[in-house]
């Protein structure tokens, strides 16, 4: 199984938990960030007509899509489930998994090319769109630890996109308290970890800033590596 991404994809990057969650055995290749977008890589200019990452291919399956690779994880390795059991409480998880990806992101986006323009009126519609979603996903971890009850997928795409959406302007605030919980919690996943220290490293180097709650996961790491090195 070869898993071909990006060091800022952020579809990508959803796989990798995916497959670290689902203790899969998989080569992880890294496209260059400069090629991130539109990846030059020939495999994945010949697995999928949009020149992106993530492809997956197994054998002789060759698939692309963060969502498509998901389900195709589900029906490889059934356990650990990452879509809920229950049929309608699995609807409401593949539900909240699509709002992510096209009811949320979409608005970092519009942030993503007003970088440079932050007070234009665009990007304050932007931002309180997210803020409103924010809430609406606020009062889902009020009650539960995860998204939609047992972790799943839905964790995953949101906890991916919201990193996006904290570095381009868009930050959760105490003013969903829940939700912090849950992203602190998320975090502290090992498979999270595993794809986020890396991530979080690729911009520390490049001098481009790094969300707090990530910097906290470097300064653990490093911590951790000095502690390896310390002789007894």
């Amino acid at each position: 199984m070869r898993l071909f991404s990006g060091p800022l994809s952020m579809f990508g990057a959803k796989v990798q938990i995916a497959a670290l969650e689902k203790r899969l055995d998989f080569e992880l290749i890294m496209v260059p960030f400069e090629t991130a977008c539109e990846p030059k890589h020939p495999e994945v200019m010949r697995v999928n007509p949009k020149r992106q990452v993530p492809i997956l291919i197994h054998g002789d399956v060759e698939i692309f899509d963060s969502t498509q690779i998901f389900e195709y994880f589900e029906d490889l390795k059934p356990d650990p489930p990452l879509w809920p059991r229950d049929i309608a409480t699995k609807a409401r998880a593949r539900l909240l998994e699509l709002k992510s990806d096209e009811v949320y992101f979409p608005h970092i986006i519009k942030l993503m090319g007003l970088q440079e323009t932050p007070d234009d009126d665009v990007a304050g519609v932007a931002r309180n769109a997210a803020a409103k979603y924010y809430t609406e996903m606020n009062s889902l971890a009020r009650s539960r630890d995860f998204l939609a009850g047992a972790f799943s997928y839905a964790d995953i795409a949101f906890y991916m996109a919201q990193i996006f959406g904290e570095r381009m302007g868009a930050p959760m605030t105490d003013a969903t308290p829940d939700l912090l919980r849950w992203r602190d919690r998320m975090t502290m996943r090992p498979a999270v970890q595993a794809v986020v220290e890396p991530m979080a490293t690729f911009l520390e180097a490049r001098g481009r800033p790094v969300p707090d709650f990530l910097g906290r996961v470097i300064a653990e790491h490093d911590r951790r590596q000095d502690a390896t090195r310390r002789p007894a």
